[in-house]
């Protein structure tokens, strides 16, 4: 989770993109938990790989892990060299079986993880494979290629970015030849390369199908991606909590609504999370993401997010506005 989360900005410039809550719970968070609900054991460590996030960040992920009673580790990218190179970084914790995922992305899946193969890699359906790393299947189902971003079409499976490894050391061993020897791919080091390297040395890859690959890359997939969220675990969200003050206003599920909200003349819904302390007042809003201490009047908004310690006062639109922005079509200054 490394990468500056430039195609989410104003959002990323104060907080890391996998830390920008989803349904009121950090992206990286719920990335965790639904890998240990696949993986059904306890999990040992989290081993984050970040950029120069600061210790406020380093907390909130140290809380993360020990939410799910796992060692945290903090490993540092300093130089944007690629997905096998930010596993380098964290090689101290590549022992035994690992999951390796990219954090900016969540899913649905109902498997089992098959550990009698030598790894899995989870992949979904997708209408346009060119903009994906894909894979190529034998008739038994496993793995035989490993194609990144074809031209022209050799599957539809693309791989979304979650990867389980029954031995961690034989894949350091792959990504160590591939730096040792500066075998790079777009001027930087490539998992997939490490991949089809462990293929071609008889490693059985079989896969993991996901029903949905939700992605958190920009804008709109983030407020799409909310929205399902709060669809899928919407009797999670049924209640309120007693802290949020709702007056005069209508609440149209599936919403979360966070701790010590008020809500008052507006219609709120479906679709829309709000964060802890914020503020909405004769407000029409849907299909939104909204974070905290935000203060919002006379809004009509659908299609937006605003972020943290935010104002917006005015008018009918689709908006993306930052931390700590102000937006003030109100008044006649």
């Amino acid at each position: 989770m490394a990468g500056r989360g430039s195609r989410l900005r104003p959002h990323t410039l104060t907080v890391p993109k996998p830390l920008i809550p989803i349904g009121g719970k950090p992206i990286v968070q719920r990335l965790v938990e639904d890998i240990a609900k696949v993986a059904d054991e306890n999990i040992e460590e989290i081993a984050f790989i970040i950029g120069d996030f600061g210790t406020e960040v380093e907390a909130s992920l140290i809380k993360i892990a020990e939410k799910l009673g796992a060692k945290a580790s903090i490993y540092s990218q300093d130089l944007p060299l690629g997905t096998a190179h930010a596993i380098k970084c964290a090689e101290a914790s590549m022992q035994g079986d690992v999951v390796v995922a990219f954090a900016d992305t969540l899913f649905r899946a109902d498997f089992d993880l098959d550990k009698t193969s030598d790894g899995v890699i989870w992949v979904k359906k997708v209408d346009d494979p060119s903009a994906f790393g894909v894979v190529k299947l034998d008739d038994y189902g496993f793995i035989t290629d490993f194609v990144e971003k074809p031209k022209e079409f050799v599957s539809d499976l693309a791989i979304i970015g979650i990867y389980y490894f029954k031995s961690a050391e034989k894949l350091m061993e792959e990504i160590n030849y591939i730096m040792d020897n500066d075998i790079k791919v777009g001027n930087e080091y490539q998992l997939t390369t490490a991949l089809e390297n462990l293929r071609q040395k008889g490693a059985k890859f079989s896969l993991g199908k996901v029903d949905d690959w939700m992605d958190c890359g920009n804008k709109n997939a983030t407020v799409e991606t909310n929205g399902k969220i709060l669809q899928y675990e919407k009797q999670e969200f049924a209640n309120f909590p007693v802290s949020a003050k709702i007056d005069t206003s209508l609440i149209i599920p599936p919403c979360f609504i966070g701790e010590n909200v008020t809500v008052k003349n507006s219609k709120i819904g479906p679709n829309v999370s709000i964060g802890n302390n914020t503020k909405i007042l004769n407000s029409n809003i849907d299909n939104s993401l909204i974070q905290e201490n935000t203060v919002i009047n006379h809004g009509n908004l659908s299609n937006s997010m605003i972020g943290n310690s935010a104002e917006y006062y005015g008018v009918s639109r689709e908006i993306s506005l930052g931390d700590f922005s102000v937006l003030d079509f109100l008044s006649n200054d």
